[in-house]
């Protein structure tokens, strides 16, 4: 997909607002992210011992051989969320599907009214932070992705059951990368993402804001301070801010990585996962330099188009489940977070 974006796209950027990006820019990391990497550690590590929630929501935890301190209160304060916004999805193909409206075979959907609004299960205790496969999803030339899946057989046309047909790309919406996306000698050696680690899909992880005014570079990444330890990070960039997420056509000004500041990650940090808010966790420019930082190790997994609208920064538990498709080199991927 990235060499289509290279290829299709009329590369055309954005102007942006410097002022204002500035104006919004973190300077320092924040006492929310220093409490929520806190958390992590004492999690990840046995030293914080946490009982199933109460009907108020409410997480009991405590230190482990040690008593409750000021701060461990402060780490499981409530937060407040925005109320659950139901995604609305586009069109059909040969048989009209319920899914969508107004649609001809494999064709775009006449634009839907959606709002990127938090989605939350269980009384908010789990979100959803993957993208609907919408029509209006961004992918290479000017219409979004269009409808993915269509009706091959219909009650309606007088079948005795409905059957859908699923038709994609596997790096569009919130999807995984695996090592052989980028590398051929993984993807020849079967790196595929059904050898992607569950370990690493699942587990405690770290939802942080990023300087606003800038790609995540080296000094940006230094700048956020993330403890050793931490082995999932997901991060939420101008791409939020913008909804580049929620526009048809592909925005090559999004934020992602360059060279040097996934090179840093790698050499400085103990991530393992690496979450990201558009359909690339590499800036245009470094494209193929900084997917090659991670892909070449083989053990960092990239996981890219996540929903993280409205969400609070702060510790989770991350689940993320690709399809087990043997041998390929991405896949849709459904990821939650539960508080």
């Amino acid at each position: 997909m990235l060499k289509e974006i290279k290829n299709r796209l009329m590369l055309k950027e954005t102007p942006r607002d410097q002022a204002s990006q500035k104006a919004v820019a973190s300077k320092q990391l924040s006492c929310r992210n220093i409490i929520a990497q806190l958390a992590l550690i004492f999690l990840s590590s046995g030293l914080l011992d946490c009982v199933a929630p109460s009907p108020s929501g409410r997480l009991d935890c405590e230190l482990v051989a040690m008593s409750a301190s000021p701060l461990m209160a402060m780490l499981l304060l409530a937060s407040t969320v925005a109320p659950r916004v139901p995604v609305a999805r586009g069109s059909g193909m040969s048989a009209a599907h319920p899914a969508y409206a107004d649609a001809t075979a494999y064709g775009p959907a006449a634009a839907s009214a959606v709002e990127a609004g938090l989605e939350e299960y269980g009384g908010g205790r789990i979100v959803d932070i993957t993208h609907a496969y919408r029509p209006e999803l961004p992918f290479p030339g000017r219409d979004g992705l269009g409808a993915v899946t269509r009706l091959t057989e219909s009650m309606a046309n007088g079948s005795v059951n409905n059957v859908s047909e699923l038709r994609m790309v596997v790096h569009s919406g919130t999807h995984v990368d695996a090592p052989g996306h980028m590398v051929q000698e993984h993807f020849e050696a079967g790196l595929g993402v059904d050898k992607l680690d569950l370990d690493v899909l699942n587990g405690p992880a770290l939802l942080i804001d990023v300087p606003r005014h800038t790609n995540i570079t080296a000094q940006a990444m230094e700048s956020l301070n993330i403890t050793k330890g931490i082995r999932r990070v997901l991060f939420r960039t101008l791409n939020t801010d913008r909804k580049l997420m929620w526009t048809k056509e592909i925005d090559t000004s999004f934020v992602g990585f360059t060279e040097d500041g996934a090179q840093w990650l790698v050499d400085n940090t103990d991530i393992k996962l690496v979450g990201i808010d558009y359909l690339s966790v590499a800036a245009f420019d470094h494209l193929i330099s900084a997917h090659l930082v991670f892909l070449n190790r083989r053990d960092i997994i990239p996981i890219e188009g996540l929903k993280l609208d409205h969400v609070k920064t702060g510790v989770y538990m991350l689940h993320c489940l690709p399809l087990r498709l043997i041998g390929c080199d991405g896949s849709p991927i459904r990821c939650i977070l539960i508080k």
